[in-house]
């Protein structure tokens, strides 16, 4: 009897155990998929979903305000993309300052960092644009007030530390931001960021222009530059005979003739901005002799004669929208060309922008960024390419600067990162972005020389461009 109760209680206690571990069980919350978490928050949207092995890949639409101000008047759906690694690694914020790509990719940092990535399209770049568009709401503050919405709303998912980044236009992004919204980032890598203090005073650029590579190189290229302009009559006929079969117009610039000048006259900076020393072979060396269509090949393989067509302004509007309002333009001699060849000189922006969008210029905005980052700069990495014309007007730091830093990639032009800095400052770049993120291992915190990116390069997802349009776009 008594083996009989303890069988019965041991039974009993058996079945209590079972009970109570399949309602711990159950109790258990089932994981959120990362995209279910994304689309909780309010105001986003999934467009599409794509694969790519390590990672979860989404472009997604965000509702933002047309007015940061004034949320209550209006909103528009801005395109971001993300790039998911896991949710316990840091997270990089990067924004080229133009449309957004859709293909899965990844920006130097975010290598780095072995980090996810945000991406953002810039305002007003389609389809990111309100509709109607009222231009005046195209500005810096709100651009940045854009990025601080959506790391406010992505924060609580990637809660680990974030970085800013972007190269060119997306480097002035990403030090606009850090100067409206000091309190986000934990750190900044902005590269080949021009800084136009003084939009009427661009004598840097003169010098710079001076003494790039080798007077061999030069004089090339200032050759098929004049010689371009000397032929002016016969090379412009056969910009009209392309244009009409590209079904390409002029009535934004105002005419063929002021384009052609405008290709023409962008050719040697864009040739420094894309290529190396060692494109220069590539370059008619005598171009007195050289046939028209050599010439033709030159400039339009660098500058590209699509360039200031409507077709080729249209997609750039909001662009050369704010150079013209706020972020400035720069302006070009040519001592090496006769003035009885050049009519118009380097045209400003009001005249790649169409009419009917109003446009006021306000010097200050530049300078209130400037004075902010010599006295404010903290965990900021700048990087220039030593051949690349838009480091000539460059951000620099002054005494309130703290943990920040300005190096130059020697060689290099617009698509200069870090890889390509001399082995010590590369050594400590790298050293400062992962303490920045807050993955460098104690052996780096020791030793900076130690400072490698944590993730291995794949050709594929760390294809870097250098975007090639326009020379006179950053």
């Amino acid at each position: 009897m008594r083996k009989a109760l303890r069988w019965l209680l041991a039974l009993v206690v058996l079945i209590g155990t079972v009970s109570t571990a399949g309602a711990a069980t159950a109790a258990e919350p089932k994981a959120v998929d990362i995209k279910d978490r994304l689309l909780s928050i309010p105001g986003m949207s999934l467009i599409e979903e794509k694969p790519y092995t390590g990672y979860r890949f989404f472009v997604l639409n965000y509702t933002q305000p047309v007015d940061h101000r004034h949320p209550s008047k209006g909103t528009f759906q801005q395109r971001i993309t993300v790039l998911h690694k896991d949710v316990s690694r840091p997270t990089v914020f990067y924004t080229g300052g133009y449309n957004v790509s859709t293909s899965p990719s990844r920006r130097e940092p975010t290598q780095i960092v072995d980090g996810n990535q945000v991406s953002m399209e810039y305002r007003y770049f389609t389809p990111s644009r309100p509709q109607p568009a009222d231009w005046s709401k195209l500005d810096i503050w709100q651009a940045a007030s854009d990025q601080h919405r959506i790391f406010q709303a992505l924060k609580p998912l990637y809660s680990e530390n974030w970085l800013s980044t972007g190269g060119s236009k997306g480097g002035m992004t990403a030090t606009y931001y850090e100067r409206f919204y000091p309190r986000d980032m934990d750190g900044v890598v902005a590269y080949v960021a021009p800084n136009d203090v003084v939009n009427k005073e661009d004598s840097a650029y003169d010098r710079f222009f001076l003494t790039v590579g080798t007077k061999e190189c030069r004089d090339r290229l200032n050759g098929v530059q004049r010689e371009a302009l000397v032929r002016r009559a016969p090379l412009e006929k056969k910009y009209a005979a392309y244009a009409a079969e590209n079904g390409y117009t002029f009535d934004t610039i105002g005419s063929l003739d002021r384009a052609y000048e405008a290709v023409v006259l962008d050719y040697v900076w864009g040739f420094w901005q894309y290529s190396t020393l060692a494109d220069c072979a590539d370059i008619p060396a005598d171009a007195r002799n050289a046939t028209d269509e050599a010439i033709w090949d030159s400039v339009d393989t660098i500058s590209g004669f699509s360039a200031y067509t409507d077709q080729g302004l249209e997609t750039y509007t909001p662009y050369y929208y704010q150079a013209g309002t706020q972020l400035g333009a720069p302006t070009i001699h040519f001592p090496h060309i006769e003035k009885k060849y050049i009519r118009y000189g380097y045209q400003p922006p009001r005249n790649f922008v169409p009419r009917s969008i109003p446009m006021r210029f306000e010097p200050w905005a530049m300078r209130d960024v400037d004075t902010w980052v010599r006295h404010n700069a903290s965990h900021m990495l700048f990087v220039y390419g030593q051949n690349d014309p838009w480091g000539a007007e460059r951000f620099r730091l002054g005494h309130g600067a703290r943990d920040s830093y300005v190096m130059t990639a020697p060689g290099m032009n617009h698509g200069a990162n870090v890889a390509g800095l001399v082995p010590e400052q590369k050594a400590l770049a790298t050293a400062r972005i992962l303490e920045w993120a807050g993955v460098a291992s104690a052996t780096v915190q020791e030793n900076p020389s130690a400072a490698r990116p944590l993730a291995a390069f794949d050709a594929k997802l760390d294809k870097r461009d250098v975007r090639h349009e326009s020379a006179l776009r950053p």
